[in-house]
């Protein structure tokens, strides 16, 4: 009999094997890769497969979307069942089931001639992300020390940091590359230049796409070398092969102890009778689910995603010239992968607790600052709808905006730059455009139904054929009019002011990096009890997506209506009751083994 109450926690120790953790380690952290690159990769393609594929394959814009919005798909759909693929097949079969479908996604796109077998490399790519946000961190949960857990889940949000970071290069070294083909073809007659074009444009997706490879071909042939969840093995009663994957982990000394710990919540009661498995709505597996799923719904409404994917529009609206916007959003990225090193140092040393406490901490000052400084650049701005609305003609509007069309719109301008914020819709779909009178290129306010109305999406259409509709309708918004929702007129914002909103984005990210962007890892892998880790991590990281893409969804409209006050004020809110639930309900998981942290929850 195995009495989990006489098995003492052992710390880890200095004679465990060091480069088989090392290579653990980076087997994770290349799953981290390949996330990030299958999250980023299609921004930098998406140019040139508009370009090429449109034209030659004859793609509408809706078929374009889906091809956007399958790997959301597919990343969905593969979440809902990572959990129970996981327990099936085993962790590392889900890891190398993972990397193959990778791989495979990436010829299947690059080499495709139509619509079908790029949807389905996007869906295959979509299907191995799911797989690996659930799978990996569960991994490297159940085989890492308690000493080392917490360099596991930083090595794998390090990686995919930088795996984000790598998919914007790629896509910035193929745009320099078109740029440079298309000053070189400027001499050629007109026919002989659009072929020679449409074939580099062609080229650059297609090479964008293989450039991929590489990273899925090591994570695969990685994951076949490494061994199986002991946990894992240990709940299929295959103890030995339990016994040979602990070796490549665990001191030699310290290897009976751990496999003990391990059976313990499994083993049976002191008159030989199978051991009482709790109800599954029982505390114990309930309360650490919720706060998992709490963890992953409030690092999402931190607003992440949101900052980092219109980092530039919220720059350019607090005052920075594009091109300088445009720098700050490269070096926003970057203190985000540089930081997360940072974490990688203190999430084992100072705790999963205290890492978070301290960065939603700092977040909240910076969202707070971020928005205060908004309230005073929006405060006192003119109300200019009604006239815009009167200037719409049929369903568009365009509105030359020279200097006399400024000074009708806004009366009081005293010579110093203005910006116009407009926000229009028509039927459900929602659109936000600011012009600045000292921009060249914002010589005309243009408003067009195709600039604001996008094709079908796959996950909208599948709800409205359950006659659910949480997602607008664009068949309905093609005869819907125009309507000016909110236009409001004032001046520019300083440079100074938009270095200071830059100054609280940058101090964002940074405490992000090194609070939630490790911790939620930690918290998705650790608080689950091993009966419901696989299924409750699937769960959970669904929730995760699902605050996302409602977050991303109400950026535009609710700046828009409101402001960029409103949107920061929000989510400084829900980073203040992050704060409380690390600081009051969060159990620290620093150094303990998940048998341990399981118990606590008893």
């Amino acid at each position: 009999m195995n009495d989990a109450s006489a098995v003492m926690p052992v710390p880890a120790s200095a004679n465990a094997p060091r480069w088989p953790v090392r290579y653990l380690l980076f087997i994770g952290g290349m799953g981290g890769l390949l996330y990030g690159i299958d999250i980023g990769i299609i921004a930098g393609a998406l140019p040139y497969l508009e370009a090429t594929a449109t034209a030659s394959w004859h793609l509408t814009a809706q078929q374009l979307g889906f091809v956007v919005a399958a790997v959301l798909l597919g990343s969905v759909l593969s979440s809902l069942f990572a959990g129970a693929v996981a327990d099936l097949i085993g962790r590392r079969g889900a890891m190398v089931l993972a990397g193959v479908l990778f791989t495979a996604s990436i010829p299947v796109m690059a080499l495709s001639e139509g619509y079908g077998p790029l949807l389905m490399g996007r869906l295959l790519q979509g299907i191995s992300g799911g797989l690996i946000g659930v799978v990996v961190p569960l991994y490297l949960a159940e085989v890492l020390s308690p000493e080392q857990r917490g360099r596991g889940a930083a090595m794998f949000q390090l990686l995919l940091t930088i795996g984000l970071v790598l998919a914007a290069v790629i896509g910035l070294y193929h745009a320099h590359s078109v740029d440079a083909a298309t000053a070189a073809v400027r001499h050629l007659p007109g026919e002989e230049q659009q072929r020679m074009l449409f074939a580099v444009k062609d080229h650059a997706w297609r090479t964008i796409f293989w450039s991929c490879l590489l990273p899925g071909l090591v994570f695969t042939g990685g994951a076949l070398l490494i061994s199986e969840s002991p946990r894992w093995l240990v709940r299929r009663g295959r103890i030995e092969k339990a016994r040979s994957a602990l070796r490549r982990t665990v001191a030699p000394a310290e290897v009976e102890a751990t496999l003990a710990r391990m059976q313990a919540p499994d083993a049976p009661a002191s008159d030989g009778s199978p051991a009482r498995r709790d109800p599954l709505l029982s505390r114990r597996y309930v309360w650490p689910f919720v706060l998992a799923c709490l963890v992953l719904a409030f690092t999402q409404a931190t607003g992440i995603n949101s900052v980092l994917a219109y980092a530039v529009n919220i720059l350019h609206q607090a005052g920075l010239p594009g091109a300088v916007a445009n720098w700050a959003d490269v070096s926003i990225k970057l203190l985000n992968a540089l930081m997360t090193i940072v974490a990688l140092v203190l999430v084992d040393r100072k705790g999963r607790r205290f890492l978070l406490m301290l960065g939603t901490g700092g977040i909240t000052l910076a969202l707070l600052g971020a928005a205060l400084l908004f309230v005073r650049s929006e405060h006192g701005r003119l109300d200019v709808q009604p006239a815009l609305q009167q200037q719409v003609y049929g369903q568009s509007l365009s509105l030359p905006m020279d200097a006399a069309q400024w000074r009708r719109l806004d009366g009081n301008a005293d010579g110093q730059p203005l910006q116009l914020t407009v926000s229009y819709a028509y039927g459900g779909f929602s659109n936000v455009r600011s012009l600045r009178s000292d921009n060249p290129i914002d010589a005309t306010l243009q408003i067009r139904r195709e600039d604001a109305v996008s094709a079908d999406s796959v996950i909208g259409a599948f709800f409205r054929r359950l006659n659910l509709n949480p997602f607008p309708d664009p068949a309905a918004a093609v005869k819907a009019p125009l309507v000016i929702e909110r236009a409001v007129i004032g001046p520019v914002p300083s440079p100074t002011h938009g270095w200071l909103v830059a100054g609280c984005i940058l101090l964002f990210v940074a405490f992000f990096a090194v609070g939630p962007g490790v911790c939620v890892w930690l918290a998705l892998s650790e608080l689950m009890p091993t009966r419901i880790r696989s299924n409750g991590m699937s769960i959970a990281l669904l929730i995760n997506q699902f605050v996302s893409t409602v977050i991303a969804a109400i950026f535009l409209p609710t700046v828009g209506h409101h402001g960029y006050a409103s949107m920061f004020f929000f989510w400084a809110g829900c980073t203040l009751l992050y704060f409380l639930v690390a600081a009051f309900l969060l159990p620290e998981t620093k150094g303990k083994t998940l048998e341990e942290i399981e118990a606590r929850f008893r």
